[in-house]
């Protein structure tokens, strides 16, 4: 499939995948920030968001909020990884958002309370 005919979130996970396949980016490497990548594929900061998401739904990447987004550790095994490992790798993912999003609930509920 070409770049023209692929959505630009599509392209973004594409190519993130293409850098862990090739080594390029390796389990806890930091990708580069919403706004880079966003000047990097010359899209709107809500489209590379989308790719994360879909990045960190496949388990290839997780994110800290206030740190970034990494690669997690059994993404370069896992590319193309498409058996049951995908499930525990979509629950991990899923757990980390919770986890992230549970901080950020604590964190509000505390200004609150102050």
């Amino acid at each position: 499939m070409s770049h023209e005919a692929t959505q630009p979130y599509q392209r973004i996970v594409q190519d993130v995948r293409d850098k862990i396949r090739s080594g390029q980016f390796t389990a806890g490497h930091k990708l580069p920030s919403t706004r880079e990548l966003a000047d990097t594929y010359a899209v709107a900061p809500g489209t590379v968001q989308r790719a994360l998401a879909e990045l960190r739904t496949s388990g290839l990447i997780y994110s800290h909020q206030g740190l970034g987004s990494f690669v997690t550790d059994t993404a370069g095994t896992s590319v193309d990884d498409n058996t049951a490992d995908s499930t525990a790798r979509i629950l991990k993912a899923l757990q980390e958002q919770v986890q992230d999003l549970t901080a950020r609930i604590e964190r509000i509920e505390k200004r609150r309370d102050d």
